[in-house]
């Protein structure tokens, strides 16, 4: 199947169920909103090695947050709630209490599935913490030096998808760079979805497994191209990299859209992009398998 001139090859993205949350952050200035939201998200590109996977999804104006403040809305991934907790608690004690002027709130639907957030920092307030219900929602309002933080008990969360994928081939480095950050700008305007890696590009895809008994990963040797001709190689022989754009969403159908428009963003022959591919593992890593050539027919 040829897009704009690039061929979409014939193959799927292997992703799979983790447990996500969403966070607002809102603080007095977007500015200060949006320090928070990407401390927040720091180092959690892959919970292969991070405690989580998360990114800023979104700017809020105003009247969008719980406080009319300005804000932003942060996406976590985490293999089990109870790793969810942790991380989300840990990430939201140390990058948004400290941060000036903000507040964090919950945002998703609060089900039967929930996780402890402000319930587990309201200690910090050293016994002088203050409880407040809202609409049955209750909050947790903790004494600190610019004057308080404010901090929602209880998160909501779902069975979100996480490891969608697509992989950009190109014969030029640099213009191959720029079509991956196109695709990645076209894929975070999509609602429900957040690119963890550094952004939104990964240029150290990994498979499953090492020579090394300590590692659970290594660098991807089909895609390397420093590695043609020493190992089986999936690059054509005109290809000189490969960026892999992964895409962690709320619901299956917002990692599909976001895949649909980051094909069509990608297919850049212009700057040097001869294909996009997707890495899986044979559908035995994760049950949900999204297949480029299908998506691409919905764009």
């Amino acid at each position: 199947m040829l897009l704009n001139g690039v061929t979409i090859e014939d193959t799927f993205a292997e992703a799979f169920p983790m447990t996500a949350a969403r966070a607002i952050v809102t603080a007095d200035s977007p500015a200060w909103a949006e320090i928070a939201g990407k401390e927040m998200s720091g180092y959690a590109t892959s919970v292969i090695g991070c405690d989580a996977e998360a990114a800023i999804e979104r700017v809020l104006a105003p009247g969008e947050t719980p406080d009319g403040r300005p804000g932003v809305s942060v996406l976590l991934f985490a293999f089990s709630r109870d790793a969810l907790e942790k991380a989300l608690a840990n990430r939201v004690g140390q990058c948004v209490m400290t941060c000036p002027t903000t507040a964090c709130y919950n945002g998703l639907p609060i089900g039967e599935k929930t996780v402890n957030v402000g319930g587990r920092l309201r200690y910090f307030g050293d016994g002088w913490q203050i409880a407040k219900r809202l609409e049955g929602r209750r909050f947790w309002r903790v004494p600190v030096m610019d004057g308080e933080f404010t901090c929602e008990e209880t998160f909501g969360t779902v069975k979100g998808v996480a490891g969608g994928n697509i992989i950009l081939l190109g014969t030029d480095p640099a213009g191959a760079l720029v079509a991956a950050e196109d695709a990645a700008a076209a894929m975070r305007k999509i609602e429900g979805v957040i690119l963890p890696f550094p952004g939104g590009i990964a240029r150290s895809g990994s498979k499953v497994g090492s020579k090394y008994k300590a590692l659970r990963a290594s660098t991807n040797t089909a895609y390397a191209p420093t590695l043609r001709g020493l190992v089986a190689s999936e690059l054509p022989d005109e290809v000189r990299c490969a960026y892999e754009i992964v895409i962690d969403g709320l619901t299956l159908e917002a990692v599909e859209r976001a895949t649909a428009v980051g094909l069509v963003a990608a297919a850049r022959p212009d700057r040097g992009v001869v294909a996009v591919t997707a890495g899986n593992y044979g559908g035995k890593l994760g049950p949900f398998h999204i297949r480029l050539r299908d998506v691409a027919g919905r764009s």
